[in-house]
């Protein structure tokens, strides 16, 4: 009974091939061809379409060029379409005795197969024209089940055709009743590759009926398959990748092997590899094959084994924080949140300068904050109350300054160390974006923390795209960058405004961002009736590494210096003197008491 063409078929082929679909018009249009997948690269996309009201399909990419009838398409891809139950196939004569004669040998011969495989395979000529070889399709039965020819003496663009089979047969694999036992099966393109592989001893030898492409034969061979021990799949090697492999893969619930790359010798198939290379490659080629490493995916036995708490790390200077998390490592996202106004950006600019003091480089980006605010107030934290002088202002006020001296030893101390963004790129039109800028300041200038302050202004925002998603995108793509190129990096972020106490849930924007980032910290100012003992405090709402947390009850009570922007505990605080400094007595002019 003739198939006769139904939409809903070319729809429900294309959702089992689980492909994004398009229609326009009455074409549909699928995210990847069938055929070629895409190309080589997969970036290809929407270059397959079948008409829904004819059911011609075609690939618009000239080196796949694929063309034909859904229903070719159905067969290719082992779909069954609803009348394909009503199909019989031809009942082939059983009484075929093959009769090989001199040309077959001598083809067979110069391609490195022996009589005896020729024989074995009941590989002939047909019997009324010696040019013709004959590949009958014996399934494990010893039926005739599909005939295949050859032309032996093809030319391209004189011959009509080099290969073609008897029509209405029904497609199995070559050389299925050969096969001696269920441990190893060889799968093949074609019979000469199969016949290639036998030549070399293998018991279990076959081949595809019509390419890699053509997959009608599986659902007759499927519970066969199924009986083996192993597969391996000695496909075509062409473009960096292997025919029949991921296709096969994908279809059998089996461990599948494959034949690894460097074992085709730079050939294509497995009659190349014999006719140039001899038996033993063919044989090192199949003993060598194995299942195919999944990307991404990799032994646990092959993890580098490391002590986490002796990987590289930054101290923040502050005891109780690092204690709790051990420092910032090296790989870490950490998200620093607070209030505004209340010293996020100063408590951010001193871990920079504890980095600086341990040799780590830094970058510094500050959204808000013009280049030299964001220096003076890093230069303050630097200098220490025994190296800032003080005068009065107009206002009759103690102002506090750096003498020029001063700010040159700082300058030499953190050049070649320390570096910003420079805030006038933002002008710039062919600025790249942050994350660019930040990459290649880490490859140039060796950086290991990355301060950046704060996220809003650090995302390049499209006015017309979802915000959340593109905060949980930039949050996302930092923690990537992060563990690629083994930096730490502090992300100041804004709380909401509703919420008094905080936790995770508490940053403002896409919820995905403390999911995405190894630690969370808080700063904010403490409560009037606590300002007598200290002024501000410390959360630690999130800790991936260690587990530790500091809640609301037990936070890290902090004091802050209003002449030299330090922060420092209030329990275990010492004046600390930087390396741009000895140590030194206070003198008349650098008076200020140390907190």
């Amino acid at each position: 009974m003739a198939y006769e063409l139904k939409q809903e078929d070319i729809w429900a082929l294309a959702r089992t091939l689980s492909t994004d679909i398009r229609q326009k018009g009455d074409e549909l249009y699928f995210k990847k061809c069938p055929y070629c997948h895409g190309g080589e690269s997969g970036h290809d996309k929407e270059t397959f379409s079948i008409n829904l009201k004819t059911g011609a399909f075609s690939c618009f990419r000239g080196s796949c060029g694929a063309k034909g009838h859904f229903v070719e398409l159905a067969r290719d891809c082992n779909y069954p379409l609803q009348d394909e139950k009503n199909i019989t196939y031809r009942q082939l004569p059983q009484y075929y005795k093959p009769s090989p004669n001199k040309p077959v040998y001598d083809y067979m011969a110069d391609r490195g197969i022996s009589r005896e495989t020729v024989d074995k395979y009941r590989v002939s000529a047909y019997p009324n024209n010696s040019k013709l070889m004959v590949f009958p399709f014996y399934d494990e039965h010893e039926i005739l089940q599909f005939v295949k020819y050859r032309n032996m003496f093809y030319k391209k663009g004189v011959s009509k055709s080099k290969e073609w089979c008897e029509k209405d047969c029904k497609p199995i694999l070559f050389g299925m009743a050969q096969c001696a036992d269920f441990e190893k099966l060889i799968i093949t393109e074609g019979q000469m590759d199969s016949l290639s592989v036998a030549e070399c001893g293998f018991n279990n030898c076959v081949s595809v009926p019509i390419g890699c492409n053509g997959f009608t034969w599986l659902k007759h061979c499927y519970e066969w398959l199924l009986k083996f021990e192993k597969i391996v799949i000695f496909g075509d090697w062409e473009n960096g990748k292997m025919s029949l492999l991921s296709d096969l893969r994908s279809r059998l619930p089996k461990k599948i092997l494959s034949v690894r790359p460097q074992d085709y010798l730079g050939e294509k198939d497995a009659n190349d590899i014999l006719r140039k290379y001899g038996k033993s490659a063919i044989i090192t080629a199949v003993e060598n094959a194995k299942i195919e490493d999944v990307k991404h995916v990799k032994q646990m036995a092959d993890v580098e084994s490391v002590d986490i708490y002796s990987l590289p790390k930054i101290k923040t200077g502050i005891f109780e924080i690092d204690k709790s998390i051990g420092g910032i490592y090296l790989g870490q996202v950490i998200l620093l949140s607070g209030k505004r106004g209340e010293g996020k950006s100063t408590f951010m600019s001193q871990i920079a300068v504890e980095a600086v003091e341990q040799n780590f480089n830094t970058f510094v980006y500050s959204g808000e904050l013009p280049n030299y605010h964001v220096k003076r107030w890093l230069d303050f934290q630097v200098a220490g109350d025994c190296n800032i002088a003080q005068k009065q202002n107009d206002y009759k006020e103690v102002s506090y300054y750096l003498a020029d001296e001063v700010v040159k030893k700082i300058n030499n101390w953190y050049r070649d160390k320390l570096y910003i963004f420079d805030n006038s790129a933002i002008d710039d039109e062919e600025y790249p974006g942050l994350l660019k800028i930040i990459t290649d300041a880490v490859c140039r200038y060796d950086i290991k923390l990355i301060c950046i302050d704060n996220l809003m202004t650090a995302m390049d925002c499209d006015a017309n795209s979802d915000l959340y998603r593109q905060q949980s995108q930039f949050v996302k793509s930092l923690a990537k960058f992060a563990k690629q190129y083994d930096v730490a990096v502090i992300l100041v972020a804004h709380p909401k405004k509703s919420k008094d106490n905080f936790d995770n849930d508490s940053v403002s924007g896409s919820a995905d961002i403390t999911n995405a980032v190894d630690v969370v910290i808080n700063y904010e100012r403490a409560a009037k009736e606590h300002s007598q003992e200290y002024d501000s405090k410390v959360t630690i709402t999130k800790n991936r590494l260690t587990g530790r947390l500091v809640t609301s009850e037990n936070a890290i009570k902090l004091i802050y210096s209003g002449c030299s922007k330090r922060i420092q505990s209030c329990e275990n605080s010492t004046y600390k003197t930087y390396g741009a400094f000895v140590q030194q007595e206070p003198t008349q002019e650098y008076g200020l008491p140390p907190f």
